[in-house]
């Protein structure tokens, strides 16, 4: 490995005038950057670690790279966390002080802490020795971050993630999405998650590229951003979808992403639907790739490979990918074989902070990280991910049904505009299917019957939905995710 790839971000060392970041009207050089987060790194020396106030800001951006560049683990905090979940996180990840753009209010759980006021300098500000310094790198297990989880079955665990993961995910990326300095990077994702911090900032950092954040996603911004030069875009389904529902009407969108590089998104499954609509407008197809917060990114379709909607794509370098039974044992690839996905390489987290047990129960004997996600594995290796283990796989009538794959069918049917599959006990089949539907006419919804026969000819008649219940909007998370649990009768 040469001193370069050792490096977490080598353009900072080399102190450019090239952009680095842009937040709105504000941007900061790489010389700038190396200024206003060096000066910041010299005074978290000694901390433990330390809390960042994530909110959308060039701000936050500055705080994680000085907290890198220091050495010390930083815990992203969710500016929307409801008081309870949040006094949860601090106590857990104890941090020493908490990092703050100036004049943020910050809740009462953290009034007890050290407050650093973060400031991002332009080039005329004062703060220039921090960007002269070389700071030393870490051993590559490391603690870099400590990630929370969304906590959905319990309170919130803290993954503590190593500079090896960071490193290993953004150079298989690199490979993966022919990913250089020459791209720039648009997006409006929160900085307190995975894909927004990590692979939408400190990506285009560690490749020496820029990085455009929108603050808030609009497609305007989106479409503004790629034709002022940008060449990638970063999303979740629910901005993709907002993307595909107005290229008809503005030929100045589908124009901008059709000169796009590449559109990725993540977080959960982009459905047909939109696929097909954004490439039929753009000529452009958008890529799925397929991670999580103690694994980071695990597969991807590539710039290079054949990008097929509802899939993840294969796994990325050095990722160790298998599928295996309730038993254990591996299964092989076939469109039948429903298994949960597990995984092994350099892009695992350490540990869950403070909960040896839970860390314990999260791996196998051999290593592997059991992501608790079904999926199936086409014979040349493209994984479709059905659901997860908890809530999206079905056992009806003797058989393992992937919730995911109704999903996307019921998602053709043209009176459909949005759908959730789930499973309910039956004393006969074991579990029956439930369909949970938005109408694309709340009038005249699609018949129950209609639905069934439509899933059961394009897949198969044990994969029909039994029950159809019909609302005005599914429940989802600020990624878009649909939350399961709260469907109920």
């Amino acid at each position: 490995m040469s001193d370069r790839t050792a490096t977490l971000f080598p353009a900072l060392a080399e102190g450019s005038a090239r952009p680095a970041l842009t937040f709105g009207e504000r941007t900061l050089s790489y010389a700038e950057l190396a200024a206003s987060a060096g000066a910041l790194a010299e005074s978290l020396g000694g901390a433990r670690r330390v809390a960042v106030w994530a909110t959308p800001t060039l701000e936050t951006a500055v705080a994680v790279v000085a907290a890198l560049l220091a050495g010390v683990p930083a815990v992203p905090l969710n500016p929307k966390t409801g008081a309870r979940e949040l006094a949860h996180i601090v106590g857990d990840s104890a941090p020493s002080l908490v990092l703050a753009a100036p004049g943020e209010e910050l809740p009462d759980v953290l009034a007890e802490l050290p407050r650093i006021d973060i400031e991002a300098l332009p080039a005329s500000g004062s703060a220039t020795e921090g960007g002269s310094r070389t700071w030393p790198e870490p051993t590559p297990d490391h603690p870099a971050l400590i990630v929370y989880t969304s906590g959905t079955t319990g309170p919130p665990k803290g993954a503590v993630l190593p500079r090896r993961a960071l490193t290993s995910t953004l150079d298989a990326l690199e490979d993966a999405w022919q990913w250089t300095a020459e791209d720039t990077l648009v997006h409006g994702l929160p900085l307190f998650h995975v894909h927004g911090l990590i692979l939408g900032v400190l990506g285009p950092l560690r490749r020496g590229g820029a990085v455009r954040h929108l603050g808030r996603f609009t497609t305007q911004g989106v479409a503004r951003e790629l034709s002022a030069g940008a060449t990638m875009v970063f999303g979740v389904p629910t901005m993709y979808h907002r993307i595909a529902e107005e290229l008809a009407g503005d030929p100045a969108l589908a124009k901008a992403l059709a000169g796009a590089r590449l559109l990725v998104s993540g977080s959960a499954a982009l459905q047909a639907r939109d696929h097909e609509r954004i490439r039929a407008a753009t000529g452009r197809a958008v890529i799925e790739r397929y991670g999580m917060t103690e694994t980071l990114m695990n597969t991807s379709v590539r710039a290079d490979g054949e990008p097929r909607a509802a899939t993840v794509g294969v796994p990325l370098r050095e990722v160790e990918l298998r599928l295996v039974d309730e038993s254990g044992r591996e299964l092989p690839d076939g469109p039948d074989l429903v298994g949960e996905i597990q995984v092994r390489g350099p892009n695992l987290f350490l540990e869950y902070l403070n909960r040896p047990d839970a860390t314990a129960e999260a791996f196998t004997d051999d290593g592997y990280f059991r992501t608790g996600d079904m999926a199936v594995r086409d014979p040349d290796g493209y994984v479709r991910i059905v659901g997860r283990k908890a809530t999206d796989l079905i056992k009806s009538g003797g058989y393992k049904i992937g919730a995911g794959e109704i999903e996307n069918v019921l998602m053709e049917h043209p009176g459909v505009r949005d759908a959730a599959v789930t499973g309910e006990p039956d004393a006969d089949l074991g579990e029956r299917i439930v369909a949970w539907i938005v109408p694309a006419d709340r009038e005249l919804p699609p018949p129950e019957s209609e639905l069934a026969d439509h899933v059961a000819a394009q897949l198969a008649p044990h994969k029909r939905p039994r029950i159809v219940r019909y609302l005005d909007e599914l429940p989802r998370n600020d990624m878009g995710k649909i939350m399961k649990k709260a469907l109920h009768v």
